[in-house]
């Protein structure tokens, strides 16, 4: 096994990564393997990007992201080094995956269990069952093809699709279907259909501008359940960081790019403040906006035009919390929908405004895992979606906090603000701050139907011949999942490059 720091001399290429989030270890992982000398450069004191984890009085916080779906991704990208994902962290399926609050007492658990899903469903609204194991199957087959054919392609061109068996998937693939519409189709029910629009949320956009490609979401989180790694999401990071130092991958944290030099069409190498990095190939695994800012007007993909136009994906205001003893009625993930989420999305989206009466997420891993906070106490997790680039101050944080705060002692039947004993917020400007998140996003770019494959920011940089990006602002687009494959991606773009000179 090579040692961090030691060179391989199998292809004698250096590579730099810029970012250790998920995109830039599974990007080093793919070249480390192959024979690349690779080195990641990371801004923080900690890898993982916004799956960074900290604790405080003996709790254990995951900073942000929280939900473990789509499990075949991960363990496909550890299969590809002959490993599995349970080497590396111990996931648990969650049962109930989670739970949707309508009111007081009115709530909707997704059991784990398939057979116990269809029930539930046919509970609620007549024959939907039946209707349910339709799109099940049609969202088996979309995600079949996706992985096999279609997410795993760089998206420089439409002539990657020009196949005529791409062609005819792409057309069965419903990518030009609104997601709203496509649910409707199967379900009558507003409980019901909440449920299955929900997860497009976290694609950044409402379900009316989001393909319908993407009920491949629905069908990992019900028939593949929603999973947790015990010890909390950073597990997952820490596993892909010790998979990538196994494979001679060096990481250097505290480590922010301040500048990027050029010449011709060859970045030449990346300073940062005490070091200058000289490579053969570069990969942007930063906030894309953020890294094209180093380069020279003359040699981004971009304008600053270009990225206003752009559809964001939401911000979140975040908080995390402790609180001395148990809460009742919360389960591991809990969605309150108990207000209309009309407004709240038009202020969002439409027109960006501090919500007016917003619906959140309570993650409480503790219901799962005693390791995140010491006995007897309960580790909350809020997250409140808003628009980017609004106005971020304390009084505004404090002030929905409150509100959540309350809804939350309401549904538990508990008031338990006094018994908190700590709590750290986090919105707008710490993702600025941290990430360089353009107009502190939390999840990237938004997948609408403008934003799809081949009409998100370009993965290759057109003006110099050895720099890529991957990431959340490129394909395939937002998530953890989608993290991992981009990253893939990359590595295997930075081979492709290679071996076209080594041929040429």
């Amino acid at each position: 096994m090579m040692q961090a720091g030691e060179t391989r001399t199998q292809t004698g290429v250096k590579v730099i990564v810029v970012g250790a989030g998920l995109a830039g270890l599974s990007a080093a992982c793919i070249l480390a393997r192959d024979g690349y000398h690779v080195q990641v450069l990371e801004k923080n004191e900690q890898v993982g990007g916004r799956a960074r984890q900290y604790t405080a009085e003996g709790f254990v916080f995951d900073m942000g992201p929280s939900w473990y779906w789509m499990p075949s991704v991960f363990e496909s990208f550890f299969n590809r080094f002959e490993k599995s994902a349970s080497d590396y962290y111990d996931l648990v399926k969650l049962d109930p995956g989670f739970q949707i609050i309508f009111g007081q007492d009115e709530t909707l658990p997704l059991p784990a269990d398939v057979r116990e899903i269809h029930s539930l469903f046919e509970q609620i609204e007549r024959g939907a069952s039946g209707r349910l194991a339709e799109f099940l199957k049609a969202g088996k087959r979309k995600y079949e093809v996706s992985m096999s054919e279609f997410i795993y392609l760089p998206a420089h061109s439409i002539f990657e699709f020009a196949k005529i068996n791409l062609l005819r998937e792409a057309w069965q693939l419903d990518l030009l279907k609104p997601f709203d519409k496509y649910v409707a189709r199967y379900f009558k029910d507003p409980k019901l259909r909440a449920l299955m629009e929900f997860p497009v949320l976290f694609l950044g956009a409402k379900p009316r501008q989001i393909p319908a490609l993407y009920s491949i979401m629905n069908y990992s989180a019900l028939a593949e359940g929603t999973w947790y790694p015990m010890g909390g999401m950073h597990q997952m990071i820490e596993g892909f960081a010790s998979l990538a130092a196994e494979l001679g991958v060096e990481i250097l944290t505290s480590s922010e790019v301040k500048n990027v030099r050029t010449e011709g069409r060859d970045i030449t190498a990346v300073e940062t403040e005490n070091n200058v990095f000289e490579a053969d190939f570069f990969i942007g695994a930063a906030d894309y906006h953020h890294f094209e800012t180093l380069l020279p007007e003359s040699k981004r993909n971009y304008s600053e035009q270009y990225w206003e136009r752009r559809t964001m994906s939401p911000s979140s205001l975040l908080f995390y919390v402790g609180v001395d003893g148990k809460l009742p009625r919360l389960e591991h993930h809990n969605l309150f929908f108990d207000t209309d989420f009309t407004l709240h999305a038009h202020e969002i989206y439409d027109e960006p405004a501090w919500p007016t009466d917003p619906q959140f997420y309570v993650c409480c891993p503790s219901k799962t895992d005693p390791s995140v906070a010491p006995a007897g106490k309960e580790n909350l997790f809020f997250l409140m979606p808003i628009a980017p680039g609004l106005e971020d101050t304390p009084e505004t944080r404090e002030t929905y906090f409150d509100l959540m705060l309350k809804r939350t002692e309401a549904f538990c039947g508990v008031s338990f603000r006094d018994r908190i004993v700590y709590k750290r917020s986090y919105c707008i400007l710490d993702f600025e701050s941290d990430y360089h998140a353009y107009k502190g996003n939390a999840y990237g770019l938004a997948n609408t139907l403008r934003q799809t494959a081949i009409l998100k920011p370009k993965m290759k940089n057109r003006h110099l011949d050895n720099l890529l990006y991957t990431g959340q602002l490129t394909v395939p687009g937002p998530g953890m999942p989608p993290a991992v494959i981009s990253g893939v991606i990359a590595g295997k773009e930075v081979q492709k490059i290679k071996s076209k000179y080594t041929t040429v």
